[in-house]
């Protein structure tokens, strides 16, 4: 049988050990910070938060160039296997479309999907698929798989600032400046390739309020995977993780998100991320 190999994007939130084990090649996307280029896979737990409140201006992230994915294509599928990418929203960048294009430059068998989500949501696809792939399933099974958990899943984010989001163009103008001036916490749903505020308020009891819904929504549920990301403090992804636990069996995974997310969401933004039983 053909092996399969799993390809994604620097903008999924990932344990490295997990990336390493089950063989997945993560092609970084690069972020410019005051005209120094960086790739996001260069950039350490931290350190891409700092530079970005140095920063004069907010960074830039670009995708990878479609001869990148054309190269790694290529390489991957010399031995004959055929190659499984699993790309972040083409709502939020046009990193798929990269892969599309790359794998039509490429003489290897390529099938691209956009997971419609970023960050642990697109983790719990890209790992499952890994997985199955190296127990030797077939490339359809494998994408029946995915396509499955896409829709057992759901994303919630939290940002205390929309400046970065309104300035990356990824939310509107007038919703951003009434919360630069009101102070506004913003929790949004990303469905159907769109951030859609759900909650807003003022203070952080806004997000203990919408918290305390969620919970009570998940003692109605099966729920199957929890992930939560955070960009800076860690201490309410923390706080959030001891809430939720108890409504998922399998330990739920507290990372801090990569520069490309943290560029639109700004600091002390944090996400959760669920998987429902199917």
């Amino acid at each position: 049988m053909t092996k399969v190999k799993i390809v994604t994007d620097s903008s999924v939130t990932i344990e490295p050990e997990v990336v390493k084990e089950l063989n997945i090649t993560v092609v970084p996307l690069s972020v410019m910070i005051d005209s120094v280029l960086y790739s996001d896979s260069d950039l350490k737990e931290g350190e891409f938060l700092h530079l970005m409140q140095q920063s004069k201006n907010l960074p830039k992230t670009s995708q990878p160039p479609v001869g990148v994915f054309a190269e790694v294509f290529e390489e991957l599928g010399k031995d004959g296997s055929q190659i499984l990418a699993i790309h972040m929203s083409h709502a939020l960048s046009g990193t798929v479309e990269a892969a599309r294009q790359g794998a039509s430059l490429s003489a290897a068998d390529v099938t691209v999907i956009d997971s419609s989500f970023t960050d642990q949501a697109m983790k719990f696809q890209v790992v499952e698929a890994a997985k199955l792939a190296k127990e030797g399933k077939d490339l359809e099974t494998i994408v029946a798989a995915v396509e499955e958990i896409k829709q057992d899943t759901e994303l919630y984010i939290g940002v205390s600032t929309l400046e970065n989001l309104v300035k990356g163009g990824r939310i509107g103008r007038v919703t951003g400046l009434l919360s630069s001036l009101l102070n506004i916490r913003v929790v949004m749903q990303m469905k159907d390739h769109e951030l859609q505020p759900i909650v807003k308020g003022r203070g952080a009891k806004t997000f203990k309020k919408w918290l305390d819904e969620l919970v009570e929504t998940l003692s109605h549920k099966a729920v199957a995977e929890i992930g939560i990301s955070y960009a800076g403090n860690n201490e309410w992804a923390n706080e959030m993780k001891s809430l939720l636990q108890k409504y998922v069996e399998k330990p739920i995974s507290v990372l801090e998100t990569g520069s490309i997310i943290q560029t639109h969401t700004g600091e002390n933004a944090w996400a959760i991320l669920i998987r429902y039983v199917s």
